[in-house]
């Protein structure tokens, strides 16, 4: 049975778990609408998110269409829960982005558009609420094609819309959509060159080759609360975006997106099966699979290509992890490289009652599900999280407490900054060299920068197999567990570490020896390099009165924006530029006094930029390498 795997993706509030209800009522699913507002939607399946009327999780469910099987995964639309959403785009043969005809092209609506085109992932465009007052047709469609993609081909058109009678009717493709097309198409620009226009089914022909490479974007109108155009919608996910590929035959592979917690505790992996066939007692590298059930095919006791699967029995299994073998490589890269942003929110969490080893054991758990929001135990028994914002530090706060029974305080967020190195530092350190014997060990290592957005390399320089294999995977891992604190205690990112020099001891040395002295080295080697502190910036774009332009651009400057564009006229002025995230709240906060309500803001987060003054340096949970004896003093307290 022909497969695909779809994504819906939107800002919140557009609807996007409305239009899910609704596909699933009208392929037959289910047998009666849900309602966010009542939390009785299928997708939302936690008791927090029916109670916020937020999805947090992705979750799964399947419909068909002729003798398409699809399986859909409704993904969050808040952005603190944009972690979950970057999964699920790695599992997608397709995704419909869902735009509200009220609202229009929200900020994270533009976000997950710029990742969709990067992947090149096939996507339709669902306007939905066009029977709502201030729904919009022809300005809407003019706004998706200056802020999303200039792609957009409309499928479907709306009449009446902004009235419960609302409707829609096919959308004929006239000649800006042919020139649109023939931007990626020979035969039609050959037409348009010939003086001959395309008919409506080469046009289509033309629609659907593009829209499977992720060059043309369709778009259908319609409403997920009264079904109108969602039938068309259905016709455009059956005839536009491409099936599952694999081989059956090959070995099997699979990439973990989520992972749920069973009744009994036990881990439930959502595996998106990309090659092979995974069955019942197959053994992976994290466990042994005991229980395969596939979204969509009631009884099936294997997965194949295409197939979604809830997989018990892989114990060691996270999110994020693919199982098969691949091309081996000698470096280890220890980042994925997506268009969201990290985490750059750090708070301190307290347990209530005092048991700190009881919240740092939820804490570790929750983040097993999401690798994102690390946590680690500080000096003293508190434990830390990294958080997207507010809301979500909310969610941990009602999950630990409703679903691990633990009550929790938070401390006020504060920013989280990264380090770049800024040259380069070599240190080795040699067991016969050392008359303490410390370590049973002989390491050297080169700390380099790295590419923009290459986050943390190990490579070597070093003959691979000089030394045994437990070896080098122990100081692999434990460098790059090592770069989580720089210099001033944040996250090293964009390096290159290069092993240079090696030896042990057939007798005497141990893993535990290279896990030992590879931190005290490489701390060694990084504080020769140095390294620059940068802290996470929001591109913005704001539209203002043309009166008001002065005022703001002085609020702008006071929050340490750097202005890339200031144009505009006697009327309006647009401002373009960044600014650093720890200011944003600021600024939306006074522009409404400044313009009398009528700025126009949107930002998103934007990578980083370098900290103008040295930031606070993060308090250690390492012993400091970079200082011997304090390190030393660190790992007899470990051992003791």
């Amino acid at each position: 049975m022909p497969t695909v795997n779809i994504g819906i993706l939107a800002h919140v509030d557009a609807g996007k778990t409305s239009l899910t209800e609704r596909l699933l009522f009208e392929t037959g699913v289910i047998g009666r609408l849900g309602s966010v507002d009542a939390g009785t939607t299928q997708t939302d399946r936690g008791e927090i998110e029916r109670r916020r009327g937020i999805t947090i999780k992705s979750a799964v469910a399947a419909f068909s269409v002729g003798d398409l099987r699809v399986n859909l995964i409704d993904t969050p639309g808040h952005s603190d829960f944009v972690a979950e959403v970057e999964r699920a785009l790695g599992v997608l043969d397709g995704a419909v982005l869902v735009l509200s005809a009220v609202e229009g092209v929200q900020a994270h609506t533009r976000r997950l558009m710029k990742t969709l085109r990067r992947l090149r992932v096939p996507t339709l465009l669902f306007v939905n609420k066009i029977d709502r007052v201030g729904a919009r047709h022809e300005e809407l469609l003019a706004d998706v094609r200056r802020l999303l993609t200039p792609g957009a081909v409309a499928v479907t058109a709306a009449e009446d819309a902004g009235t419960k009678a609302a409707r829609v009717r096919p959308a004929i493709l006239g000649a800006a959509d042919a020139e649109r097309l023939a931007e990626h198409d020979d035969a039609v620009l050959a037409a348009l060159v010939d003086d001959r226009f395309p008919g409506e089914s080469e046009l289509r022909e033309a629609l659907a080759r593009q829209t499977a490479l992720g060059r043309a974007y369709p778009v259908y109108f319609g409403s997920a609360i009264t079904g109108v155009g969602v039938a068309e919608l259905v016709d455009g996910v059956r005839d536009l975006l491409p099936r599952a590929g694999g081989d059956a035959d090959g070995e099997t592979r699979g990439t973990v997106f989520a992972i749920e917690r069973g009744r009994a505790g036990e881990k439930i992996a959502y595996v998106r099966v990309r090659n092979g066939v995974l069955r019942v007692r197959d053994r992976t590298e994290f466990g042994t699979v005991t229980g395969v059930e596939v979204v969509g095919l009631q009884g099936a006791d294997e997965a194949r290509p295409g197939d979604i699967a809830k997989v018990r029995g892989l114990t060691g299994i996270r999110v994020g992890d693919r199982f098969g073998s691949g091309e081996t490589d000698r470096s280890v890269n220890a980042n994925t490289s997506t268009d969201f942003a990290t985490p750059s929110l750090e708070t301190v969490v307290h347990a209530a009652d005092g048991d700190r080893t009881r919240l740092h054991a939820a804490l570790v758990a929750m983040a097993d599900q999401d690798p994102l929001i690390r946590t680690r135990a500080l000096p003293g028994g508190e434990s830390s999280v990294l958080l997207y914002g507010e809301v979500q530090k909310e969610v941990v706060a009602a999950t630990l407490a409703e679903e691990y029974g633990v009550q929790a305080l938070f401390e006020p967020s504060r920013t989280v900054y990264t380090e770049r190195p800024v040259g380069v530092g070599e240190y080795r350190e040699d067991m016969t060299h050392d008359p303490g014997t410390r370590f049973r060990a002989t390491l050297g290592f080169r700390v380099a920068p790295g590419q923009a957005g290459s986050g943390r390399v190990f490579r070597y320089e070093t003959e691979l197999g000089a030394l045994p294999p437990v070896y080098h995977r122990a100081t692999e891992e434990t460098v790059l567990r090592t770069l989580d604190q720089g210099l001033d205690g944040w996250e090293v990112t964009d390096v290159v570490v290069t092993m240079v020099h090696s030896g042990f001891c057939s007798v005497t040395s141990t893993a535990a020896d290279f896990r030992k002295l590879a931190p005290f080295v490489l701390m060694r080697a990084l504080t020769e390099a140095g390294t620059d502190v940068h802290e996470p910036c929001h591109a913005f774009e704001l539209d203002v009165p043309a009166d008001t332009v002065s005022a703001v651009l002085s609020a702008l400057i006071a929050a340490e924006a750097e202005i890339e564009l200031s144009e505009g006229g006697t009327a309006s002025w647009s401002l373009r530029g960044n600014l650093p995230a720890r200011t944003v709240q600021d600024v939306e906060k006074t522009l409404p006094a400044l313009t009398r309500g009528e700025a126009v803001w949107l930002s998103q987060a934007a990578g980083d930029r370098l900290v103008r003054s040295r930031p606070p340096a993060r308090e250690r949970t390492d012993g400091n390498p970079a200082e011997l004896g304090e390190y030393l003093r660190h790992l007899a307290l470990e051992k003791a």
